[in-house]
């Protein structure tokens, strides 16, 4: 019986702190983005890109052979442009997230970023053959912002972003960062008994 409780007690204290630990979710995950952002400004990064391109292309289907191509190329001509606008928007998306500024651009940019990631520097998580083992992070992190928009959409505005600011100042400035601005009160927990 001390479980039974102890495990409703947790239920009814997670619903009752969601929208805290919504926020420290969405700012744990600014703080990795940053750090990833960070990484990509080191010495020597730029000279070593486009070999990370070519290689994620080696061992991929045939049909994927014009997709790294292209990329490969794209690497060897523009490897500065590529790393350091990736690098800043990743920054940018810490930014977005730690703060809660411009949520909703931020997490469908964040997805798209994601999916890119996951489709060149990563080559879509593979080659997949025997031993694989990982589908890359680019595809969990594109299944993460989606998570975020649904969380955002079911939960509504959060009180503790500098959106919130924003639209007590500016309403209209819930269309750039709310996914549905108004609230539906929050689902009801199954009755356990």
């Amino acid at each position: 019986m001390t479980v039974v409780r102890a495990q409703e007690h947790l239920d009814s204290w997670l619903v009752r702190n969601a929208h805290v630990l919504k926020r420290l979710l969405t700012v744990m995950f600014g703080v990795f983005w940053g750090i990833d952002g960070a990484l990509k400004f080191q010495p020597g990064l730029v000279s070593l890109f486009p070999g990370m391109v070519t290689d994620a292309g080696r061992g991929q289907p045939a049909w994927l052979a014009p997709w790294f191509s292209f990329w490969a190329g794209q690497a060897q001509s523009n490897a500065a442009l590529l790393v350091y606008t990736t690098g800043t928007l990743e920054l940018a998306l810490a930014f977005a997230l730690i703060f809660g500024f411009m949520r909703k651009v931020a997490y469908g940019g964040g997805f798209l970023l994601s999916l890119f990631i996951w489709a060149v520097p990563e080559g879509f998580g593979g080659p997949y053959g025997p031993g694989a083992t990982d589908i890359g992070t680019g595809i969990v992190y594109a299944l993460f912002f989606l998570a975020l928009m649904l969380i955002n959409a079911t939960y509504g505005p959060s009180r503790y972003t500098l959106d919130h600011r924003l639209e007590q100042r500016w309403p209209g400035w819930a269309r750039v960062a709310e996914i549905r601005p108004r609230a539906l009160p929050p689902p009801e927990a199954p009755h356990v008994g």
